[in-house]
């Protein structure tokens, strides 16, 4: 008796398993609990046994009928939790649409410049060293031929943190910090931040430059001229001229201004760095003979070499990290 149990209800869980939509499930229940089901079926076999064996059939097949009922009762419960879950998604989420697409970040043309600028130097020897954005007064003025009094300071004299330190306007009191703690020969290349009260489609209060210099014995105006034309062309092409021009500056003896050419065809020219050889002053500040040591430095505005780079005329461009035009880069 108990071994047909097993078969009658090891046939009907396993085809309670194999459900898999409540159609299929209220199917089976016919099938098993109708007026012509299988249960029906074997309760009318009941009148075929003898009477002592009728009682046990007849508990066998009720304990059997409960087992199956509970069963698919726990089924069709799971059965309708998925349904109700698939409502959900096919209300919610478009299965037919394509996927997200992942999109790729870009470096900023004012960092792909930067890195541009480093590697060029970096091949003509040039170490890359870093210093702080908050500078003192000492090195950001003093130290480099431009005391309190003296009129260059005017259009420098900004951002203030308090009465010694401020955001250093120029990349420059990078050359005192490594004269001061290294020794020559040194060629230097210093890329960051610096800060000025500008704001106009040419300039920012806040914008790049990179910083370089070169100390050691017998540098001459030539290697600074050299230096300069070989990075120019190497960053904007080798097409473009290059021009130099006297001018003054505090922390440079001589000074000159360098010009690059664009819209070419028009003679058309554009003031692009300031340059010279180190004041023997300078030199003497931090701790070098300029009898046994000299040196050029000059320094570039990253934004105005990214501008003529990429044909930009507004270079607050850069900062307002509008994708429609990072994007082009």
């Amino acid at each position: 008796m108990e071994e047909i149990r097993e078969l009658f209800l090891g046939t009907i869980k396993e085809k309670i398993e194999k459900l898999k939509t409540l159609e299929e499930a209220e199917k089976l229940r016919v099938n098993v609990f109708g007026r012509n089901g299988m249960i029906k079926s074997k309760f009318k076999e009941i009148k075929k046994l003898s009477p002592e064996k009728r009682a046990e059939f007849g508990k066998v097949l009720n304990n059997t009928k409960r087992e199956i009922e509970l069963l698919l009762s726990e089924k069709i419960k799971r059965l309708k939790e998925m349904e109700k879950q698939n409502e959900i998604i096919e209300k919610t989420v478009d299965l037919t649409l394509p996927g997200a697409r992942r999109s790729f970040g870009r470096l900023h043309p004012i960092t792909q410049v930067i890195q541009e600028c480093v590697d060029v130097f970096s091949k003509m020897g040039f170490e890359v060293v870093e210093a702080p954005e908050i500078e003192t007064s000492y090195y950001n003025f003093k130290a480099l031929n431009t005391p309190e009094w003296h009129p260059a300071r005017d259009l420098h004299d900004t951002f203030y943190v308090d009465d010694e330190r401020l955001l250093r306007t120029h990349t420059s009191p990078v050359q005192i910090r490594t004269m001061e703690s290294r020794k020559p020969p040194l060629r230097i290349v210093s890329p960051g931040r610096v800060y000025r009260k500008d704001y106009d489609s040419s300039h920012l209060p806040a914008f790049f430059q990179i910083e370089v210099f070169a100390v050691d014995r017998d540098i001459s105006i030539a290697d600074l001229k050299a230096t300069l034309e070989n990075a120019i062309k190497s960053i904007l092409g080798k097409d473009k001229r290059v021009r130099f021009r006297p001018h003054y500056f505090p922390f440079t003896e001589p000074s000159i201004e360098v010009d690059v050419s664009f819209l070419e065809g028009k003679n058309r020219w554009l003031e692009l760095l300031g340059a010279g050889m180190i004041h023997p002053q300078i030199l003497r500040n931090a701790g070098l003979d300029p009898n046994e040591w000299q040196g050029f430095a000059f320094g570039m505005g990253i934004e105005r070499i990214a501008m003529l780079k990429y044909g930009i005329d507004d270079i607050r461009e850069f900062p307002r990290n509008y994708l429609g035009f990072l994007k082009n880069f």
